[in-house]
């Protein structure tokens, strides 16, 4: 039995050959500044989850915690669409086996470098911390015993997503009936121009979404997983849905296809969800959000609908403004994931070497992040210059 496809069509046609979507390099450096200014914003908030913290002394903290708890609804679950919307070809390119290579080398080296190498630096300060109230604290237990890989949770769930996708489909590929080249399955991908429906859509996953966190967060509840080291292990299903999404964005040619009316559209489904979330925060308060409570779905909903309309708003609006390159947006791309891996050195630094400063809360995080941006983006190419590094980072 053979798979027959529908002839050719003008809906039907392979999008016309892209060097790359520079869109989505921009938005991944985009992406990349967010990550830095949550974790300064945790060093000087009053959420202590960060290698080094300074805790708000003073009411601007709040103002902090809120650019955190909002950033977190949907930026990381962002940066899952954008990893996972390549995987798809780069399977068809190279197959199952040679592509889990690559990611083994590009996502599996940096996670044990950090964990070995980059987490006992970030630790020091706090150790030190720990050690004025118990002198008999042993370095080397604190770090055996709270081993985690940081931020590079982010990578090792990618790896084990690239893993399960590889499998998946390499399971279905077993079946005659539906194994396809990777010329047809190009040639399967809608052009650019075809239209696209995209708000119901948006809004029933983002329910159906919402559902499915709810019924997560009751069955997991902790806030934090050790060892595997998920700080946000709540915003799972998100992480997975928004990778499987990229899967069909990729094959559907969705990214390109957003109409320009979804920026505006997506922006007042994040604005209608912030408004929903301030009134039930407000209306039941924060104490009655407990996992399984009809507060906590109504959280939960309102909380899909801003993420879901937020990562709308900013797939087309970096398509139709940051469409292109340069040599400086260029640099910003090429090494923006080696600052993902060795940002947390670097805020860690400059949290100690700003220790003596007396200021607000928001003047602090302020300060830090017009140093630490740059920064990042220095170390980063300095390290990527090392001999070999670039093929890791």
């Amino acid at each position: 039995m053979t798979q027959h496809h529908p002839p050719v069509t003008p809906a039907t046609t392979p999008p016309a050959t892209r060097a790359r979507l520079f869109f989505v390099d921009n938005l991944r450096v985009f992406l990349t500044v967010l990550v830095i200014l949550h974790h300064v914003a945790v060093t000087y908030g009053n959420i202590p989850l960060w290698f080094y913290t300074e805790p708000a002394q003073d009411p601007t903290g709040g103002l902090l915690d809120v650019f955190v708890i909002l950033n977190q609804t949907f930026f990381m679950g962002l940066f899952f669409l954008l990893a996972g919307y390549f995987v798809p070809g780069a399977v068809d390119r190279r197959g199952g086996r040679p592509f889990l290579r690559e990611r083994m080398v590009r996502l599996g080296v940096p996670l044990l470098l950090f964990v070995v190498l980059l987490r006992p630096l970030a630790m020091a300060p706090a150790h030190a911390q720990l050690l004025a109230a118990d002198p008999s604290l042993s370095y080397w237990m604190l770090y055996v015993f709270g081993i985690d890989p940081g931020p590079l949770w982010f990578v090792e769930v990618l790896l084990v997503m690239s893993l399960v996708y590889v499998a998946l489909r390499s399971l279905r590929e077993r079946r005659p009936a539906v194994v396809t080249s990777a010329l047809e399955r190009a040639a399967a991908r809608p052009a650019d121009s075809a239209p696209l429906r995209w708000l119901g859509p948006v809004v029933l996953f983002a329910v159906g979404l919402a559902l499915l966190t709810f019924a997560w967060r009751f069955a997991f509840p902790a806030p934090y997983w050790p060892v595997v080291g998920l700080p946000s292990p709540g915003y799972l299903p998100q992480y997975a849905a928004l990778f499987t999404v990229s899967v069909l964005a990729y094959r559907n040619n969705w990214l390109v296809r957003l109409p320009n009316s979804a920026g505006w559209g997506g922006l007042g489904l994040a604005a209608t969800g912030l408004v929903a979330m301030a009134a039930v925060l407000v209306i039941v308060g924060t104490d009655s959000l407990t996992p399984g409570s009809w507060q906590a779905l109504a959280q939960i909903l309102t909380e899909n609908l801003f993420a879901m309309g937020v990562v709308v708003a900013l797939l087309v609006s970096f398509r139709r403004l940051f469409d292109r390159s340069n040599r400086f947006l260029e640099f910003l791309s090429d090494n923006a994931f080696a600052v993902y891996v060795l940002h947390a050195v670097v805020l860690v630094a400059l949290g100690v070497a700003l220790s003596g400063w007396e200021a607000s809360a928001l003047t602090k995080f302020a300060g830090m992040a017009v140093l630490a941006v740059p920064l990042c983006w220095v170390v980063a190419a300095a390290v990527r210059a090392v001999p070999g590094a670039r093929r890791v980072l």
